[in-house]
Protein backbone atom coordinates (compact mmCIF):
# COMPACT_ATOMS: atom_id res chain seq x y z
CA UNK A 1 0.00 0.00 0.00
CA UNK A 2 1.26 3.46 -0.90
CA UNK A 3 0.70 6.42 1.41
CA UNK A 4 1.24 10.16 0.99
CA UNK A 5 2.22 11.97 4.20
CA UNK A 6 1.65 15.74 4.12
CA UNK A 7 3.59 17.29 7.00
CA UNK A 8 5.81 20.40 6.99
CA UNK A 9 7.67 19.58 10.21
CA UNK A 10 10.55 17.54 8.83
CA UNK A 11 11.33 15.72 12.07
CA UNK A 12 7.72 14.61 12.42
CA UNK A 13 7.48 13.71 8.72
CA UNK A 14 10.65 11.63 8.94
CA UNK A 15 9.37 9.88 12.07
CA UNK A 16 6.06 8.98 10.39
CA UNK A 17 7.72 7.85 7.16
CA UNK A 18 10.21 5.65 8.98
CA UNK A 19 7.50 4.02 11.07
CA UNK A 20 5.21 3.42 8.10
CA UNK A 21 8.08 2.04 6.02
CA UNK A 22 8.95 -0.39 8.83
CA UNK A 23 5.30 -1.45 8.79
CA UNK A 24 5.60 -2.29 5.10
CA UNK A 25 4.04 0.78 3.49
CA UNK A 26 5.57 2.78 0.65
CA UNK A 27 5.62 6.45 1.62
CA UNK A 28 5.97 9.74 -0.24
CA UNK A 29 6.33 13.06 1.60
CA UNK A 30 4.96 16.53 0.83
CA UNK A 31 5.65 19.63 2.91
CA UNK A 32 2.91 21.84 1.45
CA UNK A 33 -0.70 21.52 0.40
CA UNK A 34 0.07 22.43 -3.19
CA UNK A 35 2.82 19.78 -3.36
CA UNK A 36 0.37 17.23 -1.98
CA UNK A 37 -2.21 18.10 -4.61
CA UNK A 38 0.40 17.79 -7.35
CA UNK A 39 1.62 14.39 -6.14
CA UNK A 40 -1.94 13.10 -5.69
CA UNK A 41 -2.76 14.07 -9.27
CA UNK A 42 0.19 12.01 -10.55
CA UNK A 43 0.16 8.97 -8.24
CA UNK A 44 -2.57 6.53 -7.09
CA UNK A 45 -2.25 6.78 -3.31
CA UNK A 46 -4.14 4.26 -1.20
CA UNK A 47 -4.33 6.71 1.72
CA UNK A 48 -3.26 10.26 2.58
CA UNK A 49 -2.11 11.41 6.03
CA UNK A 50 -2.70 15.17 6.06
CA UNK A 51 -1.60 17.71 8.66
CA UNK A 52 -3.97 20.62 9.21
CA UNK A 53 -1.31 23.29 9.72
CA UNK A 54 0.63 23.73 6.48
CA UNK A 55 2.82 26.67 5.39
CA UNK A 56 0.99 27.54 2.17
CA UNK A 57 -2.65 26.70 2.89
CA UNK A 58 -4.85 25.15 5.52
CA UNK A 59 -5.00 21.36 5.44
CA UNK A 60 -8.79 21.62 5.36
CA UNK A 61 -8.54 23.46 2.04
CA UNK A 62 -6.10 20.85 0.79
CA UNK A 63 -8.58 18.10 1.68
CA UNK A 64 -11.35 19.92 -0.18
CA UNK A 65 -9.14 20.42 -3.23
CA UNK A 66 -8.13 16.75 -3.23
CA UNK A 67 -11.78 15.68 -3.19
CA UNK A 68 -12.70 18.20 -5.88
CA UNK A 69 -9.86 16.90 -8.05
CA UNK A 70 -11.18 13.35 -7.77
CA UNK A 71 -9.15 11.72 -5.01
CA UNK A 72 -11.50 9.11 -3.51
CA UNK A 73 -9.18 7.30 -1.11
CA UNK A 74 -9.21 7.72 2.67
CA UNK A 75 -7.78 10.89 4.23
CA UNK A 76 -6.53 10.86 7.83
CA UNK A 77 -6.02 14.34 9.25
CA UNK A 78 -3.46 15.19 11.92
CA UNK A 79 -3.82 18.25 14.11
CA UNK A 80 -2.91 19.79 17.44
CA UNK A 81 -6.47 21.13 17.64
CA UNK A 82 -8.58 18.76 19.70
CA UNK A 83 -11.91 20.60 19.88
CA UNK A 84 -15.05 18.94 18.55
CA UNK A 85 -15.71 21.85 16.21
CA UNK A 86 -12.24 21.50 14.66
CA UNK A 87 -12.83 17.79 14.06
CA UNK A 88 -16.21 18.49 12.51
CA UNK A 89 -14.62 20.99 10.12
CA UNK A 90 -12.02 18.41 9.13
CA UNK A 91 -14.60 15.71 8.47
CA UNK A 92 -16.77 18.14 6.53
CA UNK A 93 -13.75 19.08 4.40
CA UNK A 94 -13.49 15.49 3.20
CA UNK A 95 -11.45 13.70 5.85
CA UNK A 96 -12.38 10.16 6.89
CA UNK A 97 -10.74 10.25 10.29
CA UNK A 98 -9.03 12.67 12.65
CA UNK A 99 -6.03 12.06 14.94
CA UNK A 100 -4.90 14.62 17.50
CA UNK A 101 -1.23 15.35 18.15
CA UNK A 102 0.64 14.12 20.07
CA UNK A 103 -0.33 10.53 19.27
CA UNK A 104 0.96 7.03 19.82
CA UNK A 105 2.33 5.57 16.61
CA UNK A 106 0.47 2.30 17.21
CA UNK A 107 -2.78 4.26 17.14
CA UNK A 108 -1.82 5.87 13.84
CA UNK A 109 -1.14 2.41 12.37
CA UNK A 110 -4.42 1.05 13.72
CA UNK A 111 -6.39 3.93 12.22
CA UNK A 112 -4.63 3.48 8.87
CA UNK A 113 -5.45 -0.24 8.85
CA UNK A 114 -9.07 0.50 9.73
CA UNK A 115 -9.41 3.10 6.96
CA UNK A 116 -7.86 0.78 4.38
CA UNK A 117 -10.19 -2.05 5.43
CA UNK A 118 -13.19 0.24 5.24
CA UNK A 119 -12.15 1.57 1.86
CA UNK A 120 -11.71 -1.94 0.46
CA UNK A 121 -15.15 -2.93 1.81
CA UNK A 122 -13.55 -5.41 4.15
CA UNK A 123 -14.36 -5.82 7.83
CA UNK A 124 -11.48 -8.04 8.83
CA UNK A 125 -7.78 -7.57 9.43
CA UNK A 126 -7.07 -10.95 7.84
CA UNK A 127 -6.72 -11.39 4.07
CA UNK A 128 -7.26 -14.89 2.67
CA UNK A 129 -6.92 -16.57 -0.69
CA UNK A 130 -6.96 -20.35 -1.17
CA UNK A 131 -4.77 -21.71 1.67
CA UNK A 132 -2.83 -18.44 1.96
CA UNK A 133 -3.58 -16.15 4.90
CA UNK A 134 -2.21 -12.74 5.92
CA UNK A 135 -2.85 -11.10 9.29
CA UNK A 136 -2.45 -7.33 8.86
CA UNK A 137 -2.26 -6.66 12.60
CA UNK A 138 0.31 -9.26 13.65
CA UNK A 139 1.91 -8.99 10.18
CA UNK A 140 2.15 -12.75 9.88
CA UNK A 141 1.62 -14.83 6.78
CA UNK A 142 0.99 -18.54 6.59
CA UNK A 143 0.11 -21.03 3.89
CA UNK A 144 -1.56 -24.33 4.73
CA UNK A 145 -0.67 -23.69 8.36
CA UNK A 146 3.02 -23.08 7.66
CA UNK A 147 4.34 -19.65 8.62
CA UNK A 148 6.07 -17.69 5.86
CA UNK A 149 8.57 -15.03 6.92
CA UNK A 150 8.56 -12.01 4.60
CA UNK A 151 10.53 -8.78 4.42
CA UNK A 152 8.45 -5.55 4.70
CA UNK A 153 8.55 -5.05 0.90
CA UNK A 154 7.61 -8.68 0.20
CA UNK A 155 4.75 -8.31 2.68
CA UNK A 156 3.52 -5.16 0.95
CA UNK A 157 3.73 -6.82 -2.47
CA UNK A 158 1.81 -9.89 -1.32
CA UNK A 159 -0.78 -7.68 0.39
CA UNK A 160 -1.40 -5.93 -2.94
CA UNK A 161 -1.95 -9.29 -4.62
CA UNK A 162 -4.28 -10.43 -1.85
CA UNK A 163 -6.35 -7.28 -2.19
CA UNK A 164 -6.66 -7.93 -5.94
CA UNK A 165 -7.04 -11.70 -6.39
CA UNK A 166 -7.78 -13.15 -9.83
CA UNK A 167 -7.06 -9.78 -11.46
CA UNK A 168 -4.04 -9.42 -13.73
CA UNK A 169 -1.83 -6.67 -12.32
CA UNK A 170 0.63 -4.78 -14.48
CA UNK A 171 4.17 -3.93 -13.42
CA UNK A 172 3.17 -0.27 -13.62
CA UNK A 173 0.32 -0.82 -11.18
CA UNK A 174 2.61 -2.72 -8.83
CA UNK A 175 5.21 0.05 -8.92
CA UNK A 176 2.57 2.69 -8.24
CA UNK A 177 1.14 0.93 -5.19
CA UNK A 178 4.11 -0.87 -3.67
CA UNK A 179 7.04 1.46 -4.39
CA UNK A 180 7.46 5.19 -3.81
CA UNK A 181 7.92 8.17 -6.11
CA UNK A 182 11.64 7.46 -6.46
CA UNK A 183 11.12 4.04 -8.08
CA UNK A 184 13.13 3.50 -11.26
CA UNK A 185 10.67 2.14 -13.83
CA UNK A 186 13.53 0.88 -15.99
CA UNK A 187 14.89 -1.45 -13.31
CA UNK A 188 14.02 -5.14 -12.85
CA UNK A 189 13.33 -4.73 -9.13
CA UNK A 190 9.70 -5.87 -9.44
CA UNK A 191 10.67 -9.10 -11.20
CA UNK A 192 13.35 -9.75 -8.59
CA UNK A 193 10.84 -9.33 -5.75
CA UNK A 194 8.26 -11.48 -7.53
CA UNK A 195 10.84 -14.27 -7.80
CA UNK A 196 11.73 -13.95 -4.10
CA UNK A 197 8.05 -14.00 -3.18
CA UNK A 198 7.40 -17.07 -5.33
CA UNK A 199 10.23 -18.95 -3.60
CA UNK A 200 8.57 -18.35 -0.24
CA UNK A 201 4.88 -18.60 -1.17
CA UNK A 202 4.89 -21.20 -3.97
CA UNK A 203 8.11 -23.18 -4.22
CA UNK A 204 7.49 -25.75 -1.47
CA UNK A 205 3.76 -26.14 -2.12
CA UNK A 206 2.11 -28.39 -4.73
CA UNK A 207 -0.12 -25.68 -6.23
CA UNK A 208 1.19 -22.34 -7.45
CA UNK A 209 -0.63 -19.07 -6.72
CA UNK A 210 1.50 -16.34 -8.32
CA UNK A 211 1.36 -16.59 -12.11
CA UNK A 212 2.87 -14.60 -14.95
CA UNK A 213 0.48 -13.02 -17.43
CA UNK A 214 2.47 -12.61 -20.63
CA UNK A 215 2.45 -9.05 -21.89
CA UNK A 216 0.63 -7.79 -18.79
CA UNK A 217 2.28 -8.65 -15.49
CA UNK A 218 1.20 -11.05 -12.77
CA UNK A 219 -1.92 -12.50 -11.16
CA UNK A 220 -2.76 -14.25 -7.91
CA UNK A 221 -4.97 -17.20 -8.80
CA UNK A 222 -5.38 -20.91 -8.25
CA UNK A 223 -4.22 -23.37 -10.87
Amino acid sequence: MRILVVEDQRKMASFIKKGLAEAGYSVDLAETGSAAESLASENPYDLIVLDVMLPDQNGLDTARHLRQEGYSGPILMLTALSGTRDKVHGLDAGADDYLTKPFEFDELLARIRALLRRHSSGSTSVLKFADLEMDLVSRKVNRAGTEIVLTPKEFSLLEYFLRNPNRPISRTSISEHVWDVHFDSDSNVIDVYINMLRKKVDQTFPSKLIHTVVGVGYVLKQG
